[in-house]
C-alpha cells in the first residue's frame, strides 16, 4: 500500500471534493487530504455538509481509479472505478471492504480494462442513470478527472467541479 508516512492516507491523491446541493444549488468544496484515509473517514466528512440529497465525495487518484462515495442519511453508497486498484491503495482497499467484496487476486495488468465495483446506481435519483454511469467507465480512453467531470456536468455541477479541481477540458 502506498500511503503517506505516519498519517494512514493514501499519497497520490490527485482531487478530493465533496458536491452537495442546498436550497436547490450545488456546492463543491475541498475535502482535505485527511479525510480520504478510507470509506468511514470519508463518509464522516460527508455527513457535515447540509445537502438536500446527502452529499457525495469525488476521489481521484494517481490518474489511474476514483472513488464515488455518497452519504444519504445513515446510508453510506459507494463506487469504486477499478477494483486491481486495491492491490495498491488504501482507500480502494477500504473501499472493497465497505462493499464485502474479496480483494482481488492477481486480477488484470495494465492492459485490461478496468473492473468497477459498488453502485453504479448511486446517482439514478439525482439524473445519471446506472446505464450513463457505465458508459463513462466502459470507455478506456478516459482518466478518472475525465469521467468525473463528465458526471459533474451530467448531474449540473460541471463547472463548479472544473474550477475546484483546476480542470480544463480540451
Amino acid at each position: 500500500m502506498t500511503t503517506v508516512a505516519g498519517s494512514g492516507v493514501d499519497d497520490g491523491v490527485d482531487f478530493a471534493v465533496a458536491a452537495f446541493r442546498a436550497d436547490g444549488e450545488w456546492h463543491v468544496e475541498d475535502l482535505t487530504h485527511d479525510h480520504v484515509g478510507d470509506i468511514p473517514t470519508l463518509a464522516g466528512a460527508l455527513r457535515r455538509f447540509p445537502g438536500d440529497a446527502g452529499a457525495l465525495a469525488m476521489v481521484a487518484v494517481d490518474e489511474d481509479f476514483f472513488v464515488l462515495v455518497r452519504v444519504l442519511g445513515a446510508e453510506t453508497r459507494v463506487l469504486l472505478s477499478d477494483i486491481t486498484a486495491a492491490d495498491e491503495w488504501d482507500l480502494a482497499t477500504s473501499a472493497l471492504e465497505h462493499l464485502g467484496l474479496p480483494l482481488p487476486d492477481g486480477l488484470g495488468d495494465d492492459d485490461d480494462q478496468p473492473v468497477p465495483a459498488g453502485r453504479l446506481d448511486l446517482l439514478a435519483d439525482l439524473g445519471m442513470t446506472a446505464m450513463d454511469l457505465g458508459g463513462l467507465l466502459d470507455d478506456p480512453d478516459l482518466y478518472p478527472d475525465e469521467i468525473l467531470s463528465d458526471v459533474a456536468a451530467h448531474l449540473g455541477f460541471g463547472e463548479l467541479f472544473d474550477d475546484a479541481v483546476g480542470y480544463a477540458s480540451a
